[in-house]
């Protein structure tokens, strides 16, 4: 499963300076999205809780998709992201709405070389809301598997606004026309032997109890093919089974009771593998627990971050050589420390280019510049992170050090490597310098 880097802000640092030394950049936080995704308009209809007391709502959402590939082979796990900038809908009551009691769900439409439906839920946060005023601005995410090469498009479908005060309420909004505008489109590609199942889901969130009906394609026909929920990245006790049919198509409902529950994956075989397994599709369980009597729910939530970094300085002296000799002029990369605070699916990659070394009339090729990277995780992380390959940075750039992809992901990461500048034997004397720009995505 391949992963490029999705976030809106990058950062570049560059310094030069003389005496043989090698000037670094860094790029921080996240990178711009992978596709050239837009903001929709779609007419929306929506249905207030009917305690409230009000007719359905006919207005316009605006909404934009965004996804952390836009060029995905087929078999990997494309995450996306639904943003309603404008919801349809208002607080149906004159009752002020406290934060973080909204719960949405949602589905993204797929068009194009690949169809269906992607289920999508969002956290439990939300700023206050006054009384009969609009509803904010709310994002949800959730993943599918890409089983056809061609442009795949993808559309803001219906959504679901649940609120937790007082009452567990609902408004559901649909779109009036489907499907609504596009607003991303993906490019994938082909991949040798690629693992194409995949899975849908009827909802994006229920109750404790409550089933959940789960849809598949491209399993193993007239294989058994067990449903269960996942909380992270370890599997819950909430199964079920059910059987591929002769074209590879399983259908089946699944009871989910666990409210930590994140997704809900399928496969064939004792346990979950990334070969015979599809998934996880967001899910979400809402804890409707009631309060007794003389007590108090006591709430907390817990807020995504970013992805960032900083390093312990930006230049290197490189060791001098002796002209006509010429050799390896060494020095260490200042320590990046790259902080993974998203909480998502999404692994990062540190990648790094350098520009030529010019000097007095002369230059040494960035290609010139090698590497040995080293990678180190701090304990209780998610992820793990890797060090990149030893070899040759250049112009075109090698990869530093990356974590990849995974149900949760997210840690702490400390990133060094030995630098290694190959200075040809009769470089003319004096003081060279590049510039090596490190990009976090």
């Amino acid at each position: 499963m391949r992963s490029k880097g999705s976030g809106s802000r990058r950062r570049r640092l560059a310094a030069l300076l003389g005496a043989t030394a090698l000037a670094v950049t860094a790029g921080g936080a996240l990178a711009a999205p992978a596709g050239a995704a837009a903001n929709v308009d779609f007419a929306t209809h929506c249905i207030p809780p009917a305690v409230a007391g009000i007719p359905p709502i006919d207005g316009t959402t605006t909404a934009i998709i965004t996804v952390d590939d836009a060029t995905p082979q087929v078999g990997d796990t494309v995450t996306v992201t639904y943003t309603v900038v404008t919801p349809a809908a208002s607080n149906p009551t004159a009752i002020s709405l406290p934060a973080d009691i909204m719960t949405p769900s949602g589905k993204v439409a797929l068009g194009g070389a690949q169809t269906g439906d992607v289920t999508v839920a969002g956290p439990k946060k939300n700023d206050p809301v006054a009384g009969n005023a609009p509803f904010p601005s709310f994002s949800m995410t959730g993943t599918f598997t890409v089983t056809t090469a061609g442009a795949i498009t993808l559309s803001p479908g219906d959504y679901n606004i649940h609120t937790s005060y007082i009452l567990e309420l609902d408004t559901p909004c649909t779109v009036t026309s489907p499907p609504a505008p596009v607003s991303e489109t993906i490019t994938a590609s082909d991949a040798p032997n690629p693992n194409t199942r995949a899975i849908q889901l009827g909802s994006a969130s229920g109750n404790p109890g409550d089933s959940v009906t789960v849809t598949g394609s491209n399993f193993t026909p007239g294989a058994t093919v067990t449903l269960a929920g996942r909380s992270g990245t370890n599997q819950t006790g909430d199964t079920a089974t059910t059987t591929a049919d002769a074209s590879g198509a399983i259908s089946g409902s699944l009871t989910l009771n666990d409210k930590t529950t994140t997704g809900v994956v399928a496969y064939e075989g004792a346990s979950w593998t990334d070969d015979l397994g599809a998934g996880p599709a967001t899910y979400t369980v809402i804890d409707n627990t009631p309060i007794p009597d003389n007590a108090q729910k006591l709430t907390t939530t817990v807020h995504a971050g970013t992805l960032s970094m900083s390093q312990a300085g930006d230049t290197v002296d490189l060791s001098a050589v002796d002209y006509g000799e010429g050799g390896a002029s060494s020095g260490d990369l200042n320590t990046v420390t790259v902080q993974d605070f998203r909480g998502g699916p999404a692994g990062w990659s540190l990648t790094g280019k350098v520009t030529d070394f010019t000097g007095p009339g002369a230059k040494i090729d960035a290609g010139a510049l090698s590497w040995t990277p080293a990678c180190a995780t701090e304990a209780g992380s998610p992820s793990t992170c890797q060090a990149g390959s030893a070899g040759t940075v250049g112009s075109s750039g090698a990869t530093l050090a990356s974590t990849p992809n995974g149900t949760l992901t997210g840690g702490e990461f400390t990133v060094d490597a030995q630098l290694s500048l190959n200075v040809p034997a009769f470089t003319p004397p004096g003081s060279y310098s590049g510039v090596l720009t490190l990009t976090l995505s």
